[in-house]
């Protein structure tokens, strides 16, 4: 099972991160558990500087913007 971890505060932008996130792992049919983190510190320990960010098994894949569900299946299936 897969770990996939949405960084950010809780803005317009972390908020559809999260939806997009869930939808692609809908869409994929993987087992996968989706997080949110909100807590600052926990969000700079990754090393993210700009938010929302978008964490798969520890490793952050993508920060600063929003991705896509097509692109969230992509990055789930690498």
């Amino acid at each position: 099972m897969k770990l996939i971890q949405v960084l950010g505060p809780g803005c317009a932008k972390c908020k559809a991160l999260e939806s997009n996130a869930h939808e692609a792992v809908k869409q994929s049919g993987i087992e996968a558990q989706i997080e949110k983190i909100s807590d600052i510190a926990t969000i700079t320990a990754f090393g993210v500087m700009m938010t929302p960010a978008l964490v798969v098994d520890g490793e952050v894949k993508m920060m600063g913007k929003v991705a896509g569900v097509d692109e969230i299946k992509k990055i789930l299936a690498g």
